[in-house]
């Protein structure tokens, strides 16, 4: 019989993984207010030497209004749209296009140099490239022997 050693903080990883996928699709906050943006839609893929995240964010219309963050391995996209052409509320019909602030934190799969990092807006999407850290490789020392 082999013995495999316990890892209880890998289960817990697990879990709490879990649960943000739960409470990222869950439309209302803890304290019962509607989530501003609902969800941000993010897409985030990996390449040798980079992870990227594509950011759907219609209606940003200066750079001012976006505000990215990587802190502990997570990226934050916040920020806020403001809608100025918009028609008078007596003459409104309908109105589904979200106007006012968003905020979404996500873990990232690998640790990634802040430096590098650039960010580009367009066609309503905001890609984030984010270069991963360099790993740093196993040295094998040798030791003398007298």
């Amino acid at each position: 019989m082999a013995l495999i050693p316990n890892d209880p903080f890998r289960q817990l990883s697990i879990i709490r993984k879990d649960i943000d996928r739960l409470f990222s699709a869950f439309p209302w906050d803890l304290e019962g207010e509607a989530r501003q943006l609902g969800n941000i839609r993010v897409d985030v893929h990996e390449t040798d030497h980079a992870i990227i995240a594509s950011c759907d964010i219609p209606g940003i219309e200066k750079k001012e209004d976006v505000h990215i963050d990587i802190e502990n391995n997570r990226l934050t996209v916040s920020g806020s749209i403001n809608r100025t052409h918009e028609t008078q509320d007596e003459h409104m019909h309908r109105r589904e296009r979200y106007s006012g602030r968003f905020h979404r934190t996500i873990s990232l799969p690998a640790p990634v140099n802040e430096e590098g990092v650039k960010a580009s807006y367009k066609n309503g999407v905001l890609e984030i490239t984010m270069p991963k850290q360099a790993q740093t490789t196993k040295k094998k020392i040798d030791v003398d022997f007298h």
